[in-house]
């Protein structure tokens, strides 16, 4: 997909357009500083003008808010990316709505939220559950009729997944449940998934006693447990329990390696898309 959108990007920058990114980084969250990190390897390869912008943890709200008006107006920057979680004394939210619908390349404001949910491709589809609908496309895994069970119901994955997998068109038209904390005997809904989606955020929550034979298991999740026998005393796992899984799915994503890269190429997407709206091309 990354090779895809390179003809797309050449032929932006043949009009003198060269998609931007700004990320905004608050504090020294370690996985965060990794994923930025990666981000930015990603826009380097691609061709794409980037911008981490780092700031100390006692940053002000006032002051990010000021940041972000200042690249809402910056014509080299057409996607913001302002990564999460922020520092307790920010109010996220408050944050994240100041994003310019038109920069808000992580689909967090509630312009872009009602675009996704009506199915108007101008609005910005979240890099993650955007990711895994093209994982789904791309491995020719058709969703059409199909039984979709997501557990977790986030604003950042399980809601949009929801949204884009009921869609008409590829990677949509499945018949989608959502399972969360309070679902109750929540096994019996995850074993009748075709398709299941798994993003909540705890370590191997899901076990292969609660999938069904055959289905496709994609892990959203991404958890450090530890573990003395590494050398960096711990390793990252899914929500899901992958070596019992993979006995009983059809089809399954590893952690790491699975829907990550994903995400990291639908931002570039979104970032590429934004920049052909802004230009109007």
């Amino acid at each position: 997909m990354r090779a895809e959108l390179l003809g797309e990007i050449r032929r932006l920058r043949s009009r003198g357009i060269t998609p931007g990114l700004a990320a905004v980084l608050v504090g020294d969250n370690a996985a965060s500083t990794t994923y930025v990190r990666m981000k930015g390897k990603a826009c380097d390869e691609a061709g794409l003008y980037h911008e981490t912008i780092r700031l100390k943890p006692e940053t002000t709200e006032a002051e990010l808010l000021e940041l972000i008006e200042r690249l809402n107006a910056d014509h080299k920057i057409h996607g913001i990316l302002v990564q999460l979680p922020l520092p307790k004394h920010i109010d996220a939210q408050r944050v994240l709505h100041r994003v310019t619908p038109a920069k808000d390349v992580d689909g967090f404001h509630p312009e872009n939220v009602g675009k996704v949910s009506i199915g108007d491709p101008t609005g910005f589809r979240p890099a993650t559950p955007y990711g895994v609908q093209q994982l789904l496309v791309k491995s020719e895994i058709d969703t059409k009729g199909q039984h979709a069970v997501i557990v977790g119901r986030s604003t950042i994955v399980g809601r949009p997944m929801a949204a884009l997998l009921l869609q008409d068109g590829p990677g949509g038209n499945a018949t989608v449940t959502v399972c969360h904390s309070r679902t109750r005997d929540i096994k019996s809904v995850t074993r009748l998934a075709d398709i299941l989606i798994v993003a909540i955020g705890k370590p191997e929550f899901v076990t292969g006693d609660m999938i069904k034979p055959g289905a496709v298991v994609i892990d959203v999740g991404v958890n450090r447990v530890d573990d003395p026998s590494t050398k960096k005393g711990y390793r990252l796992v899914g929500d899901v329990q992958f070596a019992e899984a993979k006995q009983v799915a059809g089809a399954i994503t590893p952690v790491p390696g699975g829907v990550g890269p994903m995400t990291i190429t639908m931002l570039l997407y979104n970032t590429v898309q934004a920049a052909r709206q802004w230009a109007k091309v």
